[in-house]
């Protein structure tokens, strides 16, 4: 069979269990689809990824395992910043930038989730409307659930499919909600920080902690009447920058005026992200962060399972839902469950 022959069969597969909507359930022709950038295979194994269905989770580790060893070198580059600083309009410019530039682009946009009827809008594929339409990018939007830290309980597992369908740039958005946004600076080479000038009290929650954590600080919608207040927030923050200790990195962090409206400024960052890629590859400090960042997953997944275990085959599910209701009752103090449940365990 020619190599047209069994692209045209494998897209026809592929097709077909679509139309049953069980694609995400064959993990072998999953698993050719991304590895042939194909986006409906994406997108449907980040959809098996986030499943909680125990029978999709083994799937999952079935396709992660057979994606892991085919995925390219990629740069992962986390974005913050407080909701209405411009995150959504700043990434679809300067992934464009990126795509001129002979990138292809994958953005895992996060949005919040109602803690009342668990729901999200997911429309930032829809504010970044000329990006999704460009053949070198693929935008996917996830809910953040009740994961901490601005990101998706799954967005690790999203990453490496992206960089297994051939993303070599690899763009994570985040809630955008506080300090908790610090998560994301453990799965990302190069964290940036957007930020308002004037913003003033409404930015003090969050400075210092994200601030220490940034690898750039980007002023956003420096544009119209706006561009004399940058100005004077650029040399703020760039005083408050000289107060925070050395960076482990021998990183000078650099603070940038840009409109992505406008189209100025994004290539002073994009110049900043090559040099700070070339740096850290040259001391060895990506890798070496790449291997921790392996390790942090592992502890994470690791609590998961240890939680699972303790509700099925330890077989304390019951005692634990009746502990919730006696401590959301008021009838026991949180610690005093958690010393039942060790009691428990223990016999």
């Amino acid at each position: 069979m020619s190599l047209d022959s069994k692209d045209k069969s494998r897209k026809s597969a592929i097709e077909r269990l679509r139309k049953r909507g069980s694609l995400r359930y064959d993990v072998a022709v999953l698993a050719k689809g991304i590895l042939s950038n194909d986006v409906a295979a994406l997108s449907a194994g980040i959809t098996l990824c986030e499943s909680q269905r125990t029978q999709d989770q083994l799937k999952a580790a079935e396709l992660l395992s057979a994606c892991s060893i085919h995925a390219t070198q990629s740069i992962r580059i986390g974005i913050t910043g407080v909701p209405g600083v411009g995150k959504s309009t700043f990434i679809e410019t300067f992934g464009e930038r990126l795509i001129r530039e002979g990138h292809r682009v994958a953005v895992l946009a996060i949005d919040p989730s109602s803690q009342i009827n668990k729901g999200s809008i997911l429309g930032d594929k829809t504010r970044m409307e000329r990006l999704s339409k460009n053949k070198d990018a693929f935008i996917r939007p996830s809910a953040a659930n009740s994961a901490l830290g601005g990101v998706a309980a799954r967005t690790r597992e999203a990453i490496l499919l992206c960089e297994a369908a051939g993303f070599d740039r690899i763009l994570v958005e985040t809630v955008g909600v506080g300090q908790s946004e610090i998560e994301v600076r453990n799965m990302v080479d190069y964290f940036m920080l957007l930020m308002l000038a004037g913003a003033g009290d409404e930015l003090q929650g969050i400075k210092r902690g994200i601030m220490e954590m940034a690898d750039a600080l980007v002023i956003t919608k420096v544009d119209g009447d706006n561009q004399g207040a940058s100005k004077r927030a650029k040399k703020e923050y760039q005083n408050a920058l000289h107060l925070f200790p050395q960076s482990e990195k021998d990183w000078i962090v650099q603070v940038f005026l840009t409109s992505a409206l406008e189209e100025n400024g994004l290539e002073f960052v994009q110049e900043n992200l090559q040099d700070y890629v070339s740096k850290m590859n040259e001391s060895g400090w990506l890798n070496g962060n790449r291997k921790l960042q392996e390790t942090m997953w592992f502890d994470k997944l690791l609590k998961e399972k240890a939680l699972e275990l303790l509700r099925s085959q330890l077989n304390l599910g019951s005692k634990i839902d009746h502990l919730q209701q006696q401590v959301s009752s008021g009838e026991m103090h949180p610690h005093v469950a958690i010393n039942e449940l060790s009691i428990a365990l223990n016999k």
